[in-house]
């Protein structure tokens, strides 16, 4: 494993395990509010163990997500140092945004964390509603930069020199939106499908059902609305992939030759050597129309581009098509649910509840696969047509004792975090019993 290869392992890993962590701590903070509002409008004590229970888990996963994050951040000097060199001016801004919203975060968390009944009651609350937001905003301006990207603004580049930098151009970068959008919305999904999956199998195993069945109703909701609204974040991002990158969204179809009415592909097994793909299904003309809202426009082929300038095409369709089969999987949970709050008798079959408890990693599976598109798919660019990765790795040795360094350091986190989760469900089955 060379050095290049070793960095992108590394940054893969790291990106990998902290988007779990990050999403989770960008969502949970509003179950936990919703099951605070719910205890001072009802004085139900259910919501109020509830309540107490999430913030335990907030904790835990805002402590994670701070140390896999100063981590990542850590990483973009060490292993990609040419990249902030020249990119550090110009997409700081929002970083320095995400550390403030971070600390806002921090700090309201502490005072919701320790403020009850030493602070009035609305003022709690509403310390837990800064949580919330401030995680979101945190998430908004990372992917910010990492949408700028793909889509670079806000400077002049000329004879390798980046001039006339406009931070805030660079932030409201022509991709910022659709990924915002889809990131947030995912976030949700992921999250919320996560932590409902939790309590309907504890339900499923008839453990304490009184205070998991509230908060399965509280996260699934949540859930549910952002699956169903997550198809069209996704055609705002796929409409701006064809205008931006169209040899991204060739290699998301894995179409090779430029036609006009292109069919879309569902499935398919890519050789990248003979760029054929065998065992497909095709939909005519449905590419042409997803992208460019037109049956007959034309959608640029990867035989179009110069070798060197495409990504894995292989790695970037089987991901986009596992990231779009889970959705469709998600959306049909959703449906599910909402049909089941008509049809109350759905809710009394034991399958119900392992459905959804099996329906648990199907978010987080998608979201990875999501991520492994955004980034695979702009390969070879660390900044599209601007820098390619292997320009930007650091020249010095070693980079794979760093890289089996952070897998045991996040192996170390993941077992850690999955042993205080389950001891927290534990505890919060043996409460409600007693």
């Amino acid at each position: 494993m060379d050095n290049l290869d070793a960095a992108r392992m590394q940054m893969a890993f790291t990106l990998i395990f902290h988007i779990v962590f990050a999403c989770i701590g960008m969502v949970m903070p509003f179950f936990m509010v919703i099951s605070h509002y719910k205890w001072l409008k009802t004085r139900k004590p259910v919501f109020l163990t509830l309540t107490k229970s999430w913030q335990k888990g907030v904790a835990i996963f805002f402590v994670t997500g701070a140390v896999s994050g100063t981590a990542l951040s850590f990483e973009l000097g060490l292993l990609w140092p040419n990249f902030m060199k020249y990119a550090g001016p110009i997409i700081g801004m929002p970083f320095s945004l995400e550390g403030a919203a971070f600390f806002i975060e921090a700090v309201a968390l502490g005072f919701y964390l320790y403020g009850w009944n030493k602070i009035p009651e609305r003022f709690h609350l509403f310390t837990g509603i800064i949580v919330g937001v401030s995680g979101i905003l945190s998430g908004i301006l990372v992917v910010s930069a990492n949408s700028w990207m793909n889509a670079p603004s806000g400077f002049d580049y000329i004879n390798g020199q980046f001039t006339n930098i406009d931070p805030v151009k660079a932030f409201l970068n022509e991709a910022w939106f659709s990924q915002a959008l889809h990131m947030t919305l995912a976030a949700f999904a992921a999250t919320s499908f996560a932590v409902a999956g939790i309590h309907a199998w504890q339900i499923y195993k008839k453990r304490s059902v009184e205070v998991h069945k509230p908060a399965f109703n509280i996260a699934i909701l949540f859930g549910a609305i952002a699956a169903l609204l997550q198809p069209i974040s996704g055609d705002l991002s796929a409409k701006d992939i064809a205008d931006r990158q169209p040899v991204k969204l060739a290699a998301l179809e894995a179409h090779y030759e430029t036609e006009k009415g292109a069919p879309l592909y569902i499935g398919g097994i890519v050789n990248n050597e003979t760029g054929e793909v065998t065992h497909k299904i095709e939909i005519p003309k449905a590419l042409s129309f997803l992208a460019f809202g037109d049956f007959d426009a034309e959608v640029k082929g990867l035989n179009d581009f110069p070798k060197e300038d495409r990504p894995n095409v292989a790695i970037t369709h089987y991901a986009f098509q596992v990231m779009v089969s889970l959705g469709m999987l998600l959306m049909l949970a959703a449906v599910i649910y909402f049909i089941s709050l008509k049809k109350k008798n759905w809710q009394l079959s034991p399958r119900y509840w392992l459905y959804f408890a099996l329906m648990a990693p199907i978010g987080f599976l998608a979201l990875e696969a999501g991520w492994i598109v955004t980034e695979v798919g702009r390969q070879p660019w660390i900044i599209h047509n601007v820098m390619r990765t292997k320009d930007a790795v650091t020249p010095m040795p070693g980079m794979v004792y760093s890289f089996y360094m952070y897998v045991v350091l996040y192996t170390v986190l993941t077992i850690s975090v999955t042993w205080l989760m389950a001891r927290q469900i534990k505890v919060l089955n043996t409460t409600q019993n007693s």
